[in-house]
């Protein structure tokens, strides 16, 4: 009998897509610095344009575990994409396209980071679930309750929608928010009598929570009053209360009839955040965010943005989630508000957008922030003066190709380098080219290494590398073809290296050449459970565990992409 569980079922849940590891391809005139550098501005910040999914993938071999908060913004209404399904197919097509985010994002979240996911009503409680399967209940930590509307729809039928979710979930069991100031709360802090310790308040509890013995005892007040104990005694020993008596935070009333704690404002310390955020002028609004993206688009001929979020939005995220330094990511990066954001705040920042306004709002949007001309938005709060900087990339193209005779071979737009960086990449290396031994394109650790190479090797060339490699190091090496000796005798001959054919090591990797994964999950093929095992081409691979590689990509230079994005 199968054993049953309880989980969130939809049409293809099974089906998932075998996603292409791409690398990633720098383009310097697009990448942005300020002309006068800051040590304290970021500029190794990433502006990513590509299928946000395919960019996750990318990004995943370097910042698995690195990242402090992802914030996505997902299209909430599918609208006329799904125009000829019916509704349950078009929820299970926007599951599918989440599920697949989410589980690449849970693992380039640090231990101690967080998912904010803002969404409406129609995908929430349907998104909820589904994280719960991804993350855990466990770690399920809150719905915030944004207001978003700072005026009702009088002409609702039924009612007026004036708020948005925002869903949060963390890594790890035990997430603490930051603690944020919150002056509406401490409104009734005053300083009547010019107390040169500022504000203050006299109503903090006195007495102990739980009856102690030790604290039942009676205070002799100047005049000679004695005021009895409370119920369960004083919150302090009496040697301890003298001293607070003594320095003025414990005080006799007029009457010397009781005492009052006069607590400081100076001395107090953030709050946690609260679950409604309601204050237009704390958290903004759909309204408010639309009159920034038209003041940092005044000049430009681009037609606005249909949803964008407000920067104190972002801000208010980021300071619960975040420190300065921490890195943030968005893959549904829409008109950029959350790089611009975290950029004014001093975090580091990853935005992924394939939209081309990528181009038209989001550099544009970003370079007037590092150039200090963005006033607006949060500026003034934080004393934004500008600079830092960020890198532009691109996803490469795919590996893989057909010829005219429906051959798969290596793409012609990949030159060597690239070549030897995505080979790489698929089999767990970090690519970093030796700039003394010339066999050396990766490395997976301080003894184990890569090289890749279109030639066929003979056995000569295959003597000089296991010479050179030595006993105490392994070589995996990609080769289009050997000659003159089999894979077994190979493997007896020299120990040390690996040998696997380009492109035959990889034609059943993962999905060659499809670079949009935003509407069709009903029809993705399945992911190999297990990765293709390192060994000899033709030899039987012994049975070990599978190795995780750890690597840090050094040289890397929207789900629903095509379709608008809510940010």
């Amino acid at each position: 009998m199968t054993k049953q569980k309880l989980e969130l079922t939809w049409i293809g849940k099974h089906k998932r897509p075998k996603l292409e590891a791409r690398i990633l391809l720098e383009d310097p005139e697009k990448s942005y610095h300020a002309k006068v550098r800051s040590e304290s501005a970021a500029f190794d910040n990433r502006l990513i344009f590509g299928d946000n999914l395919l960019a996750l993938k990318a990004l995943e071999q370097e910042f698995t575990g690195k990242v402090k908060c992802v914030f996505i913004d997902p299209p909430y209404n599918t609208g006329s994409a799904f125009a000829h399904y019916d509704d349950g197919l078009e929820h299970s097509i926007w599951l599918g396209l989440m599920r697949d985010r989410l589980e690449i994002i849970k693992r380039l979240l640090s231990d101690d980071g967080s998912l904010w996911i803002t969404i409406d009503d129609n995908e929430a409680h349907y998104l909820k679930v589904l994280c719960d399967e991804v993350f855990g209940r466990g770690n399920f930590v809150a719905n915030i309750i944004w207001r978003s509307s700072d005026n009702s729809n009088n002409d609702a039928k039924t009612f007026s929608v004036d708020h948005n979710h925002i869903l949060i979930f963390s890594k790890e069991s035990g997430w603490l928010s930051n603690k944020l100031d919150a002056e509406e709360k401490r409104s009734h802090f005053k300083n009547p009598d010019n107390d040169p310790r500022g504000a203050w308040f006299d109503g903090n509890p006195l007495n102990s929570p739980k009856p102690r013995e030790n604290l039942k005892y009676n205070i002799i007040a100047p005049n000679g009053n004695v005021i009895k104990h409370p119920a369960n005694g004083w919150r302090w020993e009496q040697e301890t209360l003298n001293a607070k008596i003594a320095t003025g935070e414990i005080r006799f009333n007029e009457s010397m009839t009781g005492i009052k704690r006069r607590t400081y404002l100076a001395d107090m310390k953030g709050l946690p955040p609260s679950t409604l955020w309601t204050d237009l002028l704390k958290t903004g609004h759909n309204r408010q965010a639309k009159s920034e993206q038209k003041n940092i688009m005044n000049g430009l001929d681009v037609e606005l943005f249909g949803t964008p979020k407000p920067e104190k939005l972002l801000e208010q995220v980021i300071n619960t989630a975040t420190n300065p330094g921490d890195l943030v990511l968005d893959s549904f990066a829409g008109s950029g508000t959350t790089g611009a954001v975290a950029h004014k705040m001093g975090r580091r920042w990853i935005m992924v957008e394939l939209g081309e306004h990528c181009h038209t709002h989001i550099i544009p949007r970003l370079q007037k922030v590092i150039d200090g001309e963005d006033q607006g938005g949060i500026s003034k709060a934080v004393n934004w003066q500008g600079g830092g900087g960020f890198r532009y990339f691109r996803l490469a193209p795919t590996l893989i190709v057909n010829d005219k005779w429906g051959n798969q071979i290596i793409n012609p737009d990949y030159n060597p380098e690239m070549l030897a960086e995505a080979l790489a990449k698929l089999e767990g290396f970090t690519y970093m080219p030796s700039e003394n031994l010339w066999w050396q394109h990766g490395y997976s650790s301080e003894s184990d290494f890569i090289y890749v190479t279109t030639q066929s090797l003979s056995v000569e060339q295959l003597q000089v590398l296991s010479d050179e490699v030595g006993a105490d190091r392994s070589l995996l090496i990609c080769c289009s073809a050997w000659r003159g000796i089999t894979a077994d005798q190979a493997a007896e001959r020299f120990p040390n290296l690996s040998l696997k054919k380009i492109p035959k090591m990889i034609l059943k990797r993962c999905e060659w050449g499809h670079d949009d994964y935003s509407l069709n999950v009903a029809n993705l093929p399945m992911a190999e459970e297990e990765p293709e095992p390192r060994s000899s081409e033709n030899q039987p691979a012994a049975k070990t565990e599978p190795v995780k590689r750890k690597s840090a990509v050094e040289n890397q230079g929207g789900l629903f992409d095509g379709m608008d994005s809510e940010e």
